[in-house]
C-alpha cells in the first residue's frame, strides 16, 4: 500500500511537471498575449479554459504560473533543507552545540511565520527588484524568505537521526580511525539519512508552494504581470460568481501538487522506517 501511494504521488507530480514544462511547446498562445476582443471569454476551442479580463489565455497562464510556482517551491525547499541539514547534523554530532541550536530552532518555531513574511516582503521587495530585476528579485525574495522560515522541521528530524547514528558502531569506528568530520559526514552520515532528507524535501516542496500561494493571494508575492498559481488564484477570486474556473483551476493544481508531495513524503517515510527496522533486526540476529 505504501508503494502505491509513493507511485501515485510520483505519477501525479510527474504529470503536473510535464504539463507545465511540455505544455507550452504544444500550445501556441503565450501567457502575456492579450486579445481585448476576447476578454472574459468562456471555454472554447481557441481558449479551452477561457480568458481573463485582459483577454489572456488561461491555459497558457496556468502553465506559466506552474513553472514559477514549482521553481519557487523547489528553490525554497533547497534553502530550507540546506539550512536544516546543517543545523540538524551539527546539533546531532556535537553535544556542546546541541542545546543552543535547538533553542534557536524553538525560537524560530515560535515566530508567527506569515506576518514575518509579509513584513520582510514589504521591506526587501524594492531593493531586490532594483538589484536583480523585477522577476528575478521577487523570485529570490519569495524563495529565500520561505526557505529561511521553513528549515526548523528538517533540523529537528535530522538532529534525532544523527544523534542516533553518532552512537552506532560505524561512527565510533570512523572516529577511532581518525576520519575527519567532513569525510565522516559525506561517507557515513548523509547516506544513512538520505531517506529522511527525501521525506523532508517532498514535504518541503508542498509547504513552500502553499506559502507562496498565500503570499501571492494576499498581494505580496508576484505581481499581476508575472503569473503564478497563487497570483492567478488571487485574481480569480473576485470572479467566482461569473467565471469560477479562474480561481478553481489554479486552486486545484496547488492542491494536486500538495497531495502529490504528501503522498511521496509519506511513502518515503514508510520505506525509510522499514529500512531502519530491517537494519536493527539484522544487527540483533548477528
Amino acid at each position: 500500500m505504501r508503494d502505491r501511494g509513493t507511485y501515485a504521488g510520483g505519477g501525479l507530480m510527474g504529470a503536473i511537471v510535464l504539463f507545465v514544462l511540455a505544455g507550452p511547446l504544444l500550445w501556441p498562445l503565450g501567457p502575456s498575449e492579450m486579445d481585448l476582443a476576447a476578454r472574459n471569454a468562456g471555454a472554447s476551442l481557441a481558449h479551452p479554459l477561457g480568458t481573463d479580463q485582459l483577454g489572456r489565455d488561461m491555459l497558457a497562464r496556468l502553465m506559466a504560473g506552474g513553472r514559477l510556482s514549482l521553481a519557487t517551491g523547489f528553490a525554497a525547499m533547497a534553502v530550507a533543507l540546506l539550512v536544516g541539514a546543517g543545523v540538524g547534523i551539527a546539533a546531532g554530532l556535537s553535544r556542546r552545540l546541541d542545546a543552543p541550536l535547538m533553542r534557536l530552532t524553538d525560537l524560530f518555531l515560535s515566530l508567527p511565520v506569515l506576518p514575518l513574511l509579509l513584513i520582510a516582503a514589504t521591506l526587501f521587495r524594492a531593493p531586490l527588484a532594483a538589484r536583480f530585476g523585477a522577476e528575478a528579485g521577487l523570485f529570490i525574495l519569495v524563495a529565500g524568505l520561505i526557505g529561511l522560515t521553513s528549515w526548523m522541521a528538517p533540523a529537528r528530524i535530522l538532529r534525532g537521526e544523527v544523534r542516533g547514528l553518532s552512537q552506532s558502531d560505524m561512527i565510533r569506528a570512523a572516529r577511532s580511525t581518525g576520519t575527519r568530520l567532513p569525510q565522516m559526514i559525506g561517507r557515513h552520515i548523509l547516506p544513512a539519512i538520505a531517506g529522511s532528507l527525501g521525506v523532508a524535501a517532498a514535504l518541503g516542496v508542498a509547504s513552500a508552494i502553499l506559502m507562496e500561494s498565500a503570499l501571492s493571494f494576499l498581494g505580496l508575492g508576484f505581481p499581476s504581470d508575472i503569473a503564478s498559481w497563487g497570483r492567478l488564484l488571487h485574481e480569480g477570486t473576485p470572479h467566482l460568481g461569473s467565471h469560477p474556473g479562474r480561481a478553481l483551476w489554479p486552486g486545484a493544481l496547488i492542491s494536486a501538487v500538495a497531495l502529490a508531495a504528501t503522498l511521496m513524503g509519506d511513502g518515503l517515510r514508510d520505506m525509510a522506517s522499514g529500512g531502519r527496522r530491517a537494519a536493527r533486526q539484522a544487527r540483533h540476529m548477528v
